[in-house]
């Protein structure tokens, strides 16, 4: 199955070899432990907002496509990562006021028990928000006002219920897997249906389920995948990126 349309959808070659921070001297351990950073901060970000899972899956999503266009040397995450939430909650209608989103600041000073209220200080808060305006305008650009991003959630409910497996073991390990993927870049390599048809099929293997036809078709055909491209091409949860 084709991995996409050109803009978004990268091979593994241009993830690890030839993003914008490796031409500036940024190599693959040290991107993907940045990755790793803002994916985690994203996660606590979000709980701390009391968002939805969704919102902060775009956030994420906003901030690895960011960084396939822009280098980490000249943009730090935290501040892309923290306006990445800003436009997400906008986005996914959960709108967070930037006065709410700047509390990313305690999360970025954490081991400084100062930090909470540092922010509360006027100079201090006016700084932060006025990053977080600048930066999304960068980021808008970047991402070429992209605001239509899809996830796989949706088409992984939609099949779960059409095999009626929504409530069992099955479903939690492929809501998980589809979390996982998140924290790996897979979401730059694949559409989100494959990335569902993925989670399913791992997670049937995993407490060796055989899934069922839906309507008499096999169920990889709700997907437009075929199983021989699944098996061993969604490496999920193995390699955190």
């Amino acid at each position: 199955m084709a991995r996409g349309t050109p803009g978004w959808y990268f091979s593994e070659n241009e993830i690890d070899d030839h993003s914008p921070s490796r031409k500036d001297g940024i190599d693959l351990e040290k991107e993907t432990e940045l990755r790793k950073l803002y994916c985690s901060f994203l996660q606590d970000l979000g709980m701390k907002l009391k968002v939805p899972q969704v919102s902060i899956a775009v956030a994420m999503m906003l901030c690895r496509r960011f960084y396939m266009r822009q280098s980490h040397v000249k943009n730090e995450w935290q501040t892309i990562a923290t306006v990445s939430m800003f436009l997400s909650c906008k986005m996914e209608e959960t709108p967070r006021l930037l006065m709410d989103v700047v509390v990313a600041y305690e999360i970025m000073y954490r081991t400084k028990p100062a930090a909470a209220e540092r922010i509360k200080q006027k100079d201090v808060y006016n700084k932060q928000k006025e990053l977080i305006v600048t930066a999304e305008r960068v980021l808008l650009v970047t991402v070429a006002f992209g605001f239509d991003i899809q996830l796989p959630y949706k088409p992984l409910v939609v099949a779960l219920r059409r095999m009626e497996i929504s409530q069992n073991d099955v479903a939690k390990v492929a809501w998980n897997f589809v979390n996982d993927w998140l924290r790996t870049t897979l979401c730059l390599q694949y559409k989100p249906h494959y990335i569902a048809a993925g989670s399913i099929y791992l997670a049937a293997k995993f407490h060796k389920m055989k899934l069922r036809s839906v309507n008499g078709k096999v169920w990889w055909m709700e997907f437009d995948v075929v199983p021989q491209r699944l098996e061993g091409s969604l490496p999920i949860g193995i390699s955190f990126m």
